[in-house]
């Protein structure tokens, strides 16, 4: 529905319950709407509504839900006349452009349980009389500008079990008094500037099951008893300043699923039992003073996907049990004293997509097991004390994108095979003592000569020449035995002879070959095994094939010929010397990079110098705007649709928290969430996506990016975020 909210409803005098929520009413909201006497239930979220929140609404006394955020882009504050509505027990005015202090009226509200004002630009103090609300459950006072410290009227909540403060400008310290909090659930305290000690009873309650106090100037130990009553299942401390050892309690946390304590100065050793807590996804321990070894640990759980202990003083050899982590697919391992062999157990790791062992003192051979681990697409080995060959195995790894090995010590040649190696698209084999000639055929046509420098011994087209008696790998001599002056003679001539032949013939055909020729100049980029050509991908476009159009390109349906559907997106034609690529990179460099079970994934990629492939998994149910909005739409039930909702839920979250870099889509719409043949959702669409990058820089955009005639919530960040109209990482996604 649309237009302004309806007056009709007011002629109603006994009316108990108005839901006018999730639609498209604009306009402000009428003061009669006031003058209901036993209004129980009134909703009006999820609406265009504009101007101030009527004073009239406190005369609703008989009110137990308020509903009025989402959306609406109110004027002004929350009125003080609030305070009146003495039955109300939920109010949520969440994301709706409220601004001013919370009015202190508001704790003559004392059968609230729920009071939702996150995301809002809410600012000064935290009200004190926030305190007097002592039958409130849930507080969330996110995303707001608020300052000052947690008052410490604030004890008197002992019925809370959810409290969130995260991106405000709170300081001073966490009061002790939190850690005593009896129901506490769920904490969330990130992105402030608090110091001094978590509170140590912190976890005590027997409760606690999230606890989130990242980037804030937190110092001192880590509570013990965290997971007193083993039911914490997120304990998140990123960029802090906090020491000392991590409580051995956590190995013990059978319902501990994420652990992300990265950026402190944590020192002593893993705690023992940590790598096999049965719901463990993530652990995340980068950027620390942790020693010990690796542990070694025979029961992994198979949900484990993530493991980074980067950048500390780890030291010893990789256990052999490192094959144990079949469900792991980063490890990054990077910065620490590692040494010994690479364990060719290594080589079970089916799932591993990501592997950095660089900046340690591992030796011996490179693991040849390395090329059974089907799903890598990274390998970082450099700056190691590795010796002995390339293994030749190393080239039949079909979707690896990147390969660095540089800093070694490593002999022989540079396998002339890994010219085949379609998806290898970066390549790092410097400072070694590598020998022999670098082809230049295949894909080595795409690496440059800083991928070889510091082996003086290897030469090729742009290495300079070979030495006499150099082979290449197929064991062809490059040096030349002296030859007769006849013989060079009669070669001469008749090499004069072919050339002036054949140059008549080129000067006819040269020019009209030569566009041609460009254009059917097809290179297919794998990012895994596959079984069909470039040529098979160009055969599906055709106007039949055609199952979509977008302003980034139009989408194909192609049938590959064993029988494997793909949706291949052709990009706009490129104009020469545009800097201007519809995309291109964004997508393939976040794509190419990303395996998660609700993201779409990209096959490979076909280019040449005018335009862009990708090609894409297929999706036999399209997209789930066409189901929603479609002739399907009357099918698709509620329970799918939850379950839809939260698949692509889980995808955004993987990109916004577990990515590296940090990546937020910026143009999720129902269109680009597409369904598989059993109505599984896969976020796709990364034509726009931006990186938040590590060093932590805040990359505003000037220009919005989107969908024609949208524009994303998040977009129109507000001015304490960033400048307006200008998108920074700092801005939440509420698209979708």
């Amino acid at each position: 529905m649309t237009g302004d909210l309806p007056l009709a409803v007011t002629e109603m005098p006994n009316l108990r319950h108005l839901h006018l929520g999730g639609n498209f009413f604009s306009g402000r909201i009428p003061s009669q709407y006031g003058q209901w006497e036993f209004l129980e239930y009134l909703a009006l979220s999820g609406n265009e509504l504009q101007g101030p929140i009527p004073r009239e609404i406190g005369n609703l006394t008989n009110l137990r839900e308020l509903y009025m955020g989402y959306f609406n882009m109110y004027e002004g504050g929350i009125p003080p006349e609030i305070g009146n509505l003495s039955e109300l027990v939920r109010f949520d005015a969440a994301s709706c452009n409220l601004s001013g202090e919370i009015p202190p009226e508001i704790s003559r509200l004392q059968k609230l349980d729920t009071l939702f004002l996150q995301v809002n630009a809410l600012s000064g103090p935290l009200t004190v009389e926030l305190g007097n609300l002592v039958s409130l459950k849930s507080l969330d006072l996110s995303n707001n500008v608020f300052t000052g410290e947690i008052p410490a009227s604030f004890a008197e909540l002992k019925n809370l079990t959810l409290l969130n403060l995260f991106r405000n400008k709170l300081h001073g310290a966490i009061p002790e008094f939190i850690g005593d909090m009896p129901e506490l659930e769920v904490l969330q305290l990130w992105e402030n500037n608090f110091t001094r000690m978590i509170p140590q009873g912190l976890g005590k309650n027997g409760k606690l099951q999230l606890l989130d106090l990242s980037t804030n100037k937190l110092t001192g130990t880590l509570p013990p008893d965290m997971c007193f009553g083993n039911r914490l299942e997120t304990l998140i401390s990123l960029g802090n300043f906090l020491f000392g050892p991590i409580p051995e309690s956590l190995g013990k946390c059978q319902s501990l699923s994420r652990i992300r304590m990265g950026g402190n100065f944590l020192n002593g050793s893993i705690p023992r039992g940590l790598f096999g807590l049965p719901n463990l996804t993530q652990v995340e321990l980068q950027n620390n003073y942790l020693t010990g070894e690796f542990p070694d640990t025979d029961s992994i759980p198979a949900s484990l996907g993530q493991i980074s202990l980067s950048n500390n003083r780890l030291s010893g050899p990789l256990p052999p049990s490192i094959g144990n982590f079949s469900g792991v697919q980063k490890l990054s391992l990077d910065g620490n004293k590692f040494s010994g062999q690479i364990p060719p157990q290594i080589g079970r790791l089916q799932q591993l997509s990501k592997l950095d062992l660089s900046h340690n003192e591992f030796s011996g051979p490179i693991a040849p097991e390395l090329s059974q681990c089907k799903s890598l697409t990274f390998i970082d080995l450099s700056r190691n004390q590795l010796s002995g060959e390339i293994p030749n195995e190393m080239t039949g790894m079909r979707i690896l994108n990147y390969l660095n090995i540089s800093r070694n010590h490593l002999v022989g040649s540079v396998p002339a095979s890994i010219a085949t190696m379609q998806s290898l698209t970066s390549v790092d084999f410097s400072y070694n003592n590598l020998s022999g000639l670098v082809p230049a055929t295949g894909q080595f046509g795409y690496f440059n000569s800083t991928s070889f420098v510091g082996n003086p011994d290897l030469c090729g087209p742009y290495l300079g020449p070979c030495k006499e008696g150099v082979t290449n790998a197929a064991g062809q001599a490059h040096g030349k035995g002296p030859l007769s002056g006849s013989l060079k003679l009669l070669l001469g001539i008749g090499l004069l002879l072919c050339s002036i032949i054949f140059a008549v013939a080129a000067i006819f055909k040269a020019r009209s070959l030569k566009k041609a020729s460009e254009a059917r100049a097809w290179k297919l980029t794998a990012f895994q095994r596959l079984d069909f050509t470039a040529d098979d991908v160009l055969d599906c476009l055709k106007e039949d094939n055609i199952i979509g159009k977008g302003g980034a390109g139009i989408v194909y349906k192609g049938s590959m010929p064993n029988g494997e559907h793909v949706a291949v997106k052709r990009l706009p034609v490129m104009s020469r010397g545009s800097s201007h690529d519809h995309g291109f990179n964004a997508e393939i460099q976040t794509l190419g990079k990303i395996r998660h079970r609700h993201i779409v994934r990209l096959l490979g990629f076909c280019s040449n110098h005018e335009t862009n492939l990708l090609v894409y998994e297929y999706m036999p149910n399209g997209s789930l705007g066409e189901v929603l909005h479609g002739k399907k739409g009357g099918h698709l039930l509620w329970d799918t649709r939850y379950k839809i909702a939260v698949e692509a839920a889980k995808g955004l979250c993987y990109l916004h928290h577990d990515c590296s870099p940090l990546i937020v889509h910026r143009d999720v719409k129902s269109n680009n969430i597409l369904l598989d043949s059993g109505f599984e959702a896969h976020v796709a669409d990364f034509g726009l996506a931006k990186f938040l990058q590590d060093s932590g820089t805040s990359e505003c955009m000037s220009a919005i990016a989107g969908s024609y005639g949208y524009i994303a919530p998040g977009m129109l960040s507000i001015k304490f975020w960033c400048t307006p109209f200008s998108f920074c990482d700092r801005v939440s996604l509420y698209t979708y």
